[in-house]
């Protein structure tokens, strides 16, 4: 099978976040069940940055991975040379998958798969839900109308979890959804540094208004001040600088400055080295298609307090951690009760949980079938 990846930006684009890791893993895999796969993406690295890469020619990041990162001449992804290269790219292709909405390559790859009769999967990674922050609604809602005016007849959405199948079919009626969660590299049992006297908290992820960090900093202060956890939290992500500036100044406020550390965009390595002296991973989030650090987590024997603006309702199921409303009361009561709990034992439950259900030959597999489903050629 022939499969062709378009997307604004591709790894080692990791300044994006976790959508990036998981579209990379996920042409590993497919490439590994013997499926041909070609990349076609911007150099982008963020707002300001640019990968390292020969944008002239593919090359192989990986076995069987050819990727063409397209030089960024304006905006986040204004690649004039990707448009010249999309018709060749969805002409080699059995199937075509577009990772993005409100993106660049977005229109110009619906109109080629629909002139040229290709089928399409396409992928929002959560960009079609909305919370009460949202912004640009009307814009948005323009740019996707004109996109379902022009998309072609053979289209599946691949979302990671209900609750965005639900989002994207209000955004476009009629559309299909297939739910296939993101992978996770299961880790070998890794040196777990043993609990000390604070219960060590870890958020890891983009500073952004939408990832409710404030409600995690005010609820630590309750924790500290009401219910005498002794905790420490550490902070690993990076956003714009004026909202980095405000959570630090709400810190301050809060008078737990001296128990937080902020770290900043943290690489695998340096995030390897928090997760393994962490006791717990808070995810505070309004909102979120998949949240890729709980499965990370998990897969680290870690436990996680995940906001219910997350999919992940299951960890209570699975005893691997708790799913609460993300205000600041709630998710205090929820350290405080983490504080008491058997850490050690809900984290291999929920590392067995990645291994059964979350590993990426698993999911290359099932998103193989979705391929096959959309051709029309079955298995």
């Amino acid at each position: 099978m022939k499969i062709a990846h378009v997307s604004p930006s591709f790894y080692p684009a990791v300044g994006y976040g976790g959508p990036i890791e998981a579209s990379y893993q996920l042409c590993r895999w497919l490439a590994r069940t013997g499926a041909k796969v070609r990349v076609l993406t911007s150099d982008a690295n963020g707002r300001s940055a640019r990968l390292d890469t020969r944008s002239g020619r593919a090359v192989e990041i990986d076995e069987g991975i050819n990727v063409q990162y397209c030089r960024r001449l304006a905006r986040d992804t204004v690649t004039p040379h990707l448009l010249r290269l999309l018709p060749s790219y969805v002409r080699w292709a059995d199937v075509v998958h577009l990772t993005a909405v409100y993106s660049f390559p977005t229109i110009p790859t619906l109109a080629a798969c629909r002139a040229l009769g290709k089928p399409l999967v396409w992928s929002p990674r959560g960009a079609l839900q909305r919370w009460d922050g949202s912004r640009r609604v009307w814009e948005k809602t323009l740019w996707e109308a004109a996109c379902w005016a022009i998309a072609p007849e053979r289209v599946v959405f691949h979302v990671t979890s209900e609750e965005e199948a639900r989002a994207t079919q209000r955004r476009f009626r009629g559309a299909r959804a297939c739910v296939v969660p993101n992978g996770v590299t299961v880790q070998e049992r890794s040196r777990r540094v043993a609990t000390g006297e604070k219960l060590r908290l870890l958020y890891v992820g983009r500073l952004d208004p939408i990832k409710g960090v404030e409600n995690l900093l005010e609820a630590c202060a309750i924790a500290q001040r009401e219910l005498a956890v002794r905790l420490r939290l550490t902070i690993a992500g990076d956003g714009e600088g004026r909202y980095v500036r405000a959570l630090r100044r709400r810190m301050s406020d809060l008078g737990i400055a001296d128990v937080i550390s902020m770290h900043g965009w943290v690489g695998n390595g340096e995030k390897k080295a928090l997760f393994e002296e962490t006791d717990v991973i808070v995810v505070p989030s309004y909102q979120e298609s998949f949240a890729m650090v709980v499965a990370e987590g998990l897969s680290y024997g870690i436990p996680v307090i995940a906001s219910r603006g997350t999919p992940w309702r299951r960890i209570e199921e699975v005893g691997c951690g708790l799913w609460v409303a993300n205000d600041a009361e709630t998710l205090s009561r929820a350290i405080d009760s983490a504080s008491r709990m058997p850490l050690r034992e809900m984290g291999a439950r929920g590392r067995d949980w990645m291994v059964r259900e979350f590993n990426w030959p698993r999911i290359a597999a099932r998103m193989l079938e979705l391929y096959r489903d959309l051709m029309g050629t079955g298995t």
